[in-house]
């Protein structure tokens, strides 16, 4: 039911005109007439072998444009945002994962910032691309959040992945929450969504993906799923520093239906995952096995549109018709 772009990615280093090691994780929308992704590009990553830490890893956010969705043409400089955000505060080392939601008319973007004390999630707002207002930003440690792409009963909604350590059964137990706003500045009313437990395919976390999309029969919720398996080694950066290391995180694509009117309700699950890694550049790159989406359009004759970093290395594109997404929601709540 789901169609890999023929020439995937649709986005990668080779096509930025300025430092780029990694195009990954992109957020998606349509604004004013044109598509626009906003994506994270790694720099500052040794050619020879992978390496991390925040002194020798650098992100920035690429802008780039296009007129149907599939062929994009990265802009010539970065997105000038991160930079301004992070050298505005020394508590902040670095900004990345975006996500794009356009609510009446302005495009509100989310994202991850690590810190000296912990990873926090934001919310700002632009109506250029250029200038922008930081919203709100979360205590330690919430992340991989995504507005809803209208107000439900007046108020702003999310969903979000919070990082409960010592209040779950096991370390990385992550579930997916809501929350809701009257401005997007102060958040409450804050419930669960769908339990890791749920979810047949993940033994680890899970949490929100791109932002949902409305259909006559609820909210259709993209989420990204782990699943931890200490036998196999997928291929991360480390086997190159360390030798002896292993990568055993294989992250896939999943598919939840809400409730329009009550958007913490799940109605259903697709029982097998959406996306999950088959191809050479899913399997092979920074982090091997990892399906990450990041943006879901809906076209007026139907087809969706699901864009997702893979092996967070890449940015690709997968299509299907949303009446047979609508179909996978198999496991109901």
């Amino acid at each position: 039911m789901v169609a890999r772009f023929v020439q995937n990615p649709v986005l990668d280093a080779t096509k930025i005109s300025y430092e780029s090691r990694q195009v990954f994780n992109a957020g998606v929308c349509k604004f004013k007439g044109k598509y626009i992704m906003v994506f994270r590009n790694e720099v500052g990553i040794t050619p020879t072998g992978w390496s991390h830490g925040e002194n020798n890893v650098r992100t920035v956010l690429g802008v780039a444009d296009s007129d149907d969705g599939i062929h994009w043409v990265p802009r010539q400089t970065p997105w000038e945002l991160p930079d301004r955000i992070v050298s505005s505060d020394p508590e902040f080392i670095r900004f990345y994962d975006p996500r794009l939601t356009v609510i009446e008319d302005r495009c509100y973007l989310c994202f991850a910032i690590d810190t000296r004390h912990g990873l926090r999630g934001g919310i700002a707002v632009t109506d250029d691309f250029v200038n922008f207002e930081i919203l709100s930003m979360s205590v330690p440690d919430d992340r991989n959040m995504v507005l809803f792409p209208e107000r439900i009963d007046g108020k702003f909604v999310r969903l979000e992945r919070p990082m409960p350590v010592y209040s779950r059964s096991t370390a990385e137990a992550f579930d997916i929450w809501l929350s809701k706003s009257p401005d997007c500045r102060y958040w409450g009313e804050s419930k669960l969504v769908l339990g890791a437990e749920q979810v047949p395919y993940a033994n680890s976390k899970i949490g929100p993906a791109a932002p949902p999309v409305k259909t006559s029969e609820g909210w259709l919720t993209t989420f990204h799923a782990t699943y931890k398996d200490m036998e196999r080694n997928l291929k991360g950066w480390e086997t190159s520093v360390w030798p002896a290391s292993v990568w055993h995180k294989e992250y896939m694509g999943g598919l939840m239906l809400l409730d329009l009117k009550d958007p913490s309700k799940v109605i259903g699950i697709a029982s097998q995952p959406l996306l999950k890694a088959t191809e050479s550049y899913e399997l092979d790159g920074f982090r091997g096995s990892v399906i990450f989406p990041g943006g879901m359009l809906l076209e007026d004759n139907g087809e969706v549109k699901i864009y997702y970093g893979a092996a967070d290395t890449v940015e690709c594109l997968a299509t299907a018709k949303v009446d047979d997404l609508l179909r996978m929601i198999d496991l109901r709540m």
